[in-house]
């Protein structure tokens, strides 16, 4: 069997797609992982600094998001499995929008987030496949997945 392809969105500021990668390493899992830019500012610059400066912060946004999305789409439309982690501390609009991109591409969604964020975010773990709180239980879903593959 091919490696099946497992997309990571959501927060950019922790570590939990780094604790992913390790548990899957050190699982032995036959899994590709693919990922949006997590660099913050070469996200949010990428218009700018590609296609040229603007002067007003909604173009800036706009050229930049239109950019990512060739990027987020394409990796998402290859991914097996999509897994969106909503952090603590920002709104990521982007990380909501992503899972319900993978839904409607009927792609299996798992979520990762905190519980105090479960009311928040009823319609978006109503779409998942498994709800996780740690990236941790994200690998034990992955391996039980791939059990005897």
């Amino acid at each position: 069997m091919h490696a099946l392809k497992v997309y990571l969105s959501g927060e950019i500021h922790t570590d939990w797609r780094e604790k992913i990668e390790q548990g899957i390493r050190d699982a032995g899992l036959n899994l590709t992982l693919l990922t949006p830019i997590t660099n913050h500012a070469a996200s949010d610059d990428c218009g700018d600094v590609i296609l040229g400066a603007e002067d007003k912060s909604f173009w800036k946004d706009h050229k930049a998001s239109k950019i990512n999305a060739i990027r987020t789409r394409t990796l998402m439309q290859k991914a097996d499995i999509v897994i969106v982690r909503f952090g603590e501390k920002y709104k990521q609009w982007n990380a909501a929008f992503d899972a319900g991109y993978a839904a409607a591409l009927n792609k299996p969604l798992i979520v990762i987030h905190h519980p105090d964020l479960t009311h928040a975010l009823k319609e978006v773990d109503a779409a998942a496949l498994a709800v996780a709180e740690a990236p941790e239980q994200v690998v034990e879903i992955l391996k039980y997945v791939m059990q005897d593959v």
